[in-house]
């Protein structure tokens, strides 16, 4: 008797029946909860090595860090940045308790809570190079860990978040900026923060809508829906403004993103009017919860600018200490302005600046540290030893095919997670164009923020390269196509896009059967995995190629010299 690929008629039949209102919005992630913290945990633990190894190597003030390790000393000093006298830098490195304090307070350009956070480190193991290298260094590795979840959320995948936290250790730019006393890390750090928030509240408020639409608490509108994490994502954004003011774009970013995905959420689960629904339950409680929050935050990160008299333009502060933070605000207003007028202001020239077309490409790094060290090679004549701040090229390139891949599946396949992701990007990327073409002083280190996201693009793409997980995988969060926006409906399997109507299947149009799956899946998943995996070996050979050139290790010149690819890299 001859064989078939046809699928018995009982499993079409049961593949025709729609799903539960709760797995049809918000499946389950297979997978077990040991193996989904193990694993993120193990490569977690690389990345702090990778990060904390010879972290006080070079003992030396590394580029930015003049300013903020710096005025992170001040903070705990004095509440405020103050100026320091000159030849501080060398004074520190001698001796960590030394007295660099000149007169008076110092104007500084970006908001304290960036230079708290590196306060907290030089507060546990004083004013040295490991002291304000620290926390940045813990900013970095955690972020890894999150990455890992959000990615595993996103895409249903343990082994894919994994990945994606792989290789977001295994980033030369990330990694440099986690070993320095600069601010792009915190701002990586926060945003991912607040966006991993967000795709959290996004499962968990799906499962609420369900919940409570099958339990009849509803309306034409749907039923109001809490949104907690959505507190947290603001408080997170809000100190990734508290940080550098780029992250008030994150903030508008992502309010718009929320809002897409409630509509998207109450179109999928039939509600009669999501669209006013939206407006009137989800949007107003949004700008509350992002905005608010995030202002609010904001302010109380300035707490000892206000509380503490002294400070750049704050001068002498009340005696009724519950009355300082108003007296404060048309000062702390004044102090803005000043801070704006220096941003939009800035354009002297740098041997090291780019702009925002240069960053994907890698056309222009930073030198953080060089020299030459006499000896420190053996027998070469001639020794060098540096801190490139650099992405790994094998990511970033790749990344760049990935984000065009992107633009596919969201336009096409209407993929909710690749809108997400390019939004993400694009908040990092698009929004220094104008001040480019204004001429202002620009950094590569400027697009750490980026980071996550681009590998995020990279991840996403090598789960549709894989393709679907066997039958009965089900809740493996890869879009179906029958959603528009940064939303959609059920998520199918990689590979399993199918169609409920354009109401899924408790809309007005009922269901539709989906399709059986794609014959010879195993040769593909075969196929691809060692495609995904090939480009994570790439990755990590390309970063093992680099690390002398991100760690400040010496090398001699003619090595050092091979591993800067393009004249501009000098």
């Amino acid at each position: 008797m001859a064989t078939t690929d046809l699928v018995p008629a009982p499993a079409i039949a049961a593949r025709r029946r729609p799903p539960p209102l709760r797995e049809w919005l918000a499946p389950a992630i297979p997978g077990g909860v040991l193996l989904s913290w193990l694993g993120p945990l193990l490569v977690t633990a690389l990345a702090g090595f990778l990060r904390f190894h010879r972290l006080g190597s070079p003992k030396s003030v590394v580029f930015d860090e003049t300013y903020y390790a710096k005025d992170a000393l001040a903070l705990l000093k004095f509440g405020w940045e103050h100026n320091t006298v000159d030849n501080a830098d060398k004074m520190l490195i001698a001796d960590p308790d030394a007295h660099i304090w000149g007169s008076g307070p110092a104007f500084v350009a970006h908001p304290p809570f960036g230079k708290w956070m590196i306060a907290m480190g030089e507060w546990l193991f004083g004013a040295t190079p490991f002291g304000w290298r620290f926390v940045p260094a813990l900013a970095g590795t955690l972020s890894v860990l999150i990455l890992c979840r959000v990615a595993r959320r996103m895409t249903g995948s343990t082994l894919l978040g994994c990945a994606a936290g792989l290789l977001l250790a295994l980033d030369g730019l990330a990694f440099v900026t986690s070993r320095a006393a600069l601010l792009d890390v915190f701002v990586m750090f926060w945003v991912l923060a607040g966006f991993a928030c967000l795709v959290n509240d996004r499962d968990r408020s799906r499962r609420a809508l369900a919940d409570k639409i099958e339990r009849g608490l509803t309306s034409e509108y749907g039923p109001f829906l809490a949104h907690g994490w959505r507190w947290a994502a603001g408080v997170c954004l809000g100190l990734a403004c508290a940080t550098k003011w780029t992250g008030v774009f994150y903030v508008a970013a992502f309010g718009l993103m929320v809002v897409l995905w409630d509509y998207g959420a109450r179109r999928a689960a039939g509600v009669r009017a999501p669209f006013a629904g939206t407006m009137l339950l989800e949007a107003v409680p949004a700008f509350v919860q992002l905005v608010v929050v995030g202002v609010v935050t904001y302010l109380a990160t300035w707490w000892g600018w206000i509380f503490k008299p002294g400070g750049w333009g704050r001068g002498a502060a009340s005696d009724h200490l519950l009355w300082r933070p108003f007296e404060a605000m048309p000062k702390l207003w004044d102090y803005h302005a000043q801070m704006l007028g220096f941003h939009t202001g800035l354009d002297a020239k740098h041997p090291y600046q780019s702009w925002p077309w240069d960053w994907p490409v890698l056309r222009r790094p930073v030198a953080f540290f060089y020299t030459e060290p006499k000896g420190g090679c053996g027998g070469a004549s001639r020794c060098s030893r540096e801190i490139l701040g650099i992405g790994t090229p094998a990511l970033w390139w790749g990344a760049l095919a990935a984000l065009v891949v992107l633009v596919f599946l969201w336009l096409v396949l209407r993929d909710w997670r690749a809108g997400a992701i390019l939004l993400g990007f694009l908040a990092g990327w698009l929004t220094w164009f104008p001040s480019a073409f204004a001429d202002r002083t620009m950094f590569l280190f400027y697009a750490t923020p980026m980071i996550p996201f681009m590998v995020l693009a990279v991840v996403l793409v090598l789960g549709y390269l894989i393709g679907p997980a066997p039958a009965g995988a089900a809740g493996a969060h890869a879009a179906g196509p029958g959603e528009k926006g940064f939303d959609n409906g059920y998520a199918l399997p990689y590979g399993a896009h199918g169609s409920y109507g354009e109401h899924g299947p408790y809309g007005e149009h009922g269901a539709h059967a989906v399709p059986p799956p794609v014959q010879g899946a195993g040769l593909r998943r075969l196929v691809g995995a060692a495609a995904a995996g090939a480009f994570l070996l790439v990755v990590l050979a390309n970063f093992a190629y680099f690390y002398p050139i991100l760690s400040a290790q010496p090398l001699p010149y003619d090595d050092w010299h091979d591993r800067i690819w393009f004249q501009s890299w000098v």
